[in-house]
């Protein structure tokens, strides 16, 4: 029996199509049951939040080698010796800051881009500062891939914030300081909420929110994140 090589070609290429489909449909399901059972069943109740969890790819901000794990219940490594969240405290932090369609939000700590995902499927214009240059570089490179225009990736010490996009509606810090950067909490608008982990070694999730000359500090849980380096260190 003879074969066209052009059709065994286009055969073989349909099975590559229907396996990356598959496993892109296996992904679905598990993303779908991680907004069930990891963030709805516990205290995460803003619908906006429940359906950016439920959208954004989080397999693709992971390696590889992981992503089978990518929609666990737990924090995973990545680059340069930093970790990308558990999705539930993605999950919280997010709801936490408590903003809407259209805000600024500054993001302290790039990392693999997934917070930032996050942010900008709430329909978020997202300022993210990576103070490792590799990460910063390769996070841009992804949210580009995939689509994510209303994110803006820096490399910088993120103690410093971002003082020519302030005034931010949110601030959320993906690495702890030992104490609340003054630059940050001057940052925000009126209102405004910063979102972040305070303590070496045992460390409490913050929100402080800016009432004119006042701010309301809230302890939302204990976390355990990455050191925040640079200045976060000297001051």
């Amino acid at each position: 029996m003879k074969y066209c090589w052009l059709c065994l070609l286009c055969w073989l290429a349909g099975c590559n199509q229907e396996v990356g489909s598959l496993e892109e449909d296996e992904f679905t399901r598990l993303r779908r049951r991680m907004v069930e059972e990891q963030l709805r069943r516990r205290d995460i109740a803003d619908p906006a939040v429940l359906r950016a969890m439920g959208q954004v790819p989080r397999h693709l901000f992971v390696p590889a080698r992981l992503r089978e794990y990518a929609y666990d219940d737990h924090a995973l490594a990545i680059e340069e010796g930093q970790t990308i969240s558990q999705p539930y405290i993605v999950a919280c932090m997010t709801q936490a800051l408590g903003v809407g369609k259209g805000d600024r939000v500054l993001e302290i700590g790039t990392g693999s881009g997934y917070q930032a995902a996050v942010l900008a499927q709430l329909g978020l214009r997202v300022y993210s500062i990576e103070i490792i240059p590799s990460l910063a570089a390769s996070a841009r490179q992804r949210l580009q891939s995939l689509g994510y225009d209303s994110i803006e990736v820096r490399t910088g010490d993120g103690y410093l914030g971002w003082p020519e996009a302030a005034p931010f509606q949110g601030i959320i810090v993906t690495a702890a300081p030992d104490h609340v950067p003054p630059a940050l909490v001057a940052q925000l608008a009126e209102g405004g909420r910063l979102v972040l982990p305070v303590g070496r070694g045992d460390q409490e999730l913050l929100r402080l929110t800016r009432k004119g000359k006042e701010t309301k500090i809230d302890t939302l849980l204990p976390v355990r994140f990455v050191p925040m380096t640079g200045k976060a260190q000297k001051d």
